[in-house]
């Protein structure tokens, strides 16, 4: 049923609560509120056995020794419950204990209901929430003005409607989730409330009489609760153990505030420590990048000269060929020459006959011209 509560947590929390001295209720305290008396011998329930001292006069004595042991206990866990930041519903309708109920839990600004108990208010808690914004809403008209709108009869009917769902969900109204535990005084009178509690597995904490089943509560406290002054003296107990669990939990969340404010000092101061070391680190970066281009232009010149090579290369390769060529023509053009020298020889010598056959021509003229003159 109380899972949610680890009981090695809640030992811890109350051996802690003994070594402080906590523990501000004595025994004496106890027997003069009136924490002692029970109910009559005949209104009794045998579950009570345990925490009943002695019956006397017809009535039955709470043994206080289990109560204060009940109480601790119960402190310690409703402590553990508050510090870590969760609700406690506190339940208190019958006449005695609703003013008190209502006093004392709005110290330590925890959700109670001390008019009728409304059924389903955990099991149907969605329409629960529904009622409690229905009574934000009218608020909100009375605000931005829509109020002034309405006619003399919806004012009164809305009037109305929100004091019955003040007078039943006021207390609950900052409550928007269902409760981690719940204070219950006289179960037989609220068990319905206890019911539902049991159903949701919500861990509960109660006064428990002598007409009462212990059994039916996961944290019960032995206790007279029909006397105001026997309430009043749990309660104050039990809201100072509340408000020590929520004084824990504001002062570690101070700390841990506290200590995320040092660490970002701390970082901030380590960055700007940081700061001249990585505008050196930048300018070597950025001196490298100078350097970098002219490296680049090295290996750019290298490429080139290295492209160039080639072409060198395959110049010489073409010269070479060139050369290798060049013999070949000289040799080719060696046979035509040869070929050609027996041919001059010969028009040479045409020549050389020519020259010699013209004087003779011209000396056979030369003798017909005379012999044609001798005839004639």
């Amino acid at each position: 049923m109380f899972q949610s509560i680890p009981l090695r947590l809640i030992t811890k929390e109350r051996k802690q609560l003994k070594k402080e001295k906590m523990s501000k209720i004595k025994f004496e305290d106890l027997l003069e509120a009136g924490v002692h008396f029970g109910h009559l011998k005949r209104k009794w329930n045998p579950a009570m056995a345990p925490y009943i001292f002695e019956e006397k006069k017809g009535i039955h004595i709470i043994d206080l020794n289990k109560t204060i042991a009940h109480l601790d206990h119960s402190a310690a866990a409703l402590k553990q419950i508050a510090k870590s930041g969760k609700k406690i519903l506190f339940v208190a309708t019958k006449k005695q204990a609703k003013n008190i109920i209502a006093e004392k839990v709005a110290e330590i600004n925890m959700p109670f209901v001390t008019e009728r108990w409304s059924g389903g208010m955990l099991t149907n808690f969605a329409t629960t929430r529904k009622s409690i914004r229905k009574m934000t809403s009218i608020d909100k008209m009375k605000t931005d003005g829509t109020w002034e709108t309405l006619n003399k009869r919806e004012r009164l009917f809305k009037t109305r409607q929100r004091e019955k769902l003040e007078k039943n969900f006021g207390s609950i109204a900052d409550m928007t989730r269902q409760p981690a535990a719940i204070f219950i005084v006289d179960i037989l009178k609220e068990h319905i409330a206890l019911n539902e509690a049991k159903r949701l597995n919500i861990p509960t904490f109660a006064m428990v009489d002598t007409n009462s089943n212990p059994k039916l509560v996961d944290f019960p406290i032995p206790s007279n609760d029909d006397a105001t002054k026997s309430i009043t003296l749990v309660m104050d107990y039990l809201c100072d153990a509340i408000k020590e669990g929520l004084t824990e939990r504001k002062n570690a969340k101070d700390a841990s505030a506290k200590d995320a404010s040092k660490k970002e000092a701390a970082a901030k101061v380590e960055v700007k420590e940081d700061a001249p070391i990585a505008e050196t680190k930048e300018a070597a970066k950025v001196e490298v990048k100078e350097e970098a281009p002219k490296t680049e232009t090295k290996e750019a010149t290298k490429v080139e000269v290295k492209e160039e090579a080639p072409k060198t290369e395959t110049k010489e390769a073409t010269k070479v060929e060139v050369k290798e060529e060049a013999p070949k023509a000289e040799v080719k053009e060696a046979p035509k020459k040869k070929k050609a020298a027996p041919k001059a020889k010969k028009a040479e010598a045409a020549d050389t006959e020519e020259t010699k056959e013209t004087p003779k021509k011209e000396t056979a003229e030369v003798e017909a011209v005379k012999t044609d003159e001798k005839e004639a």
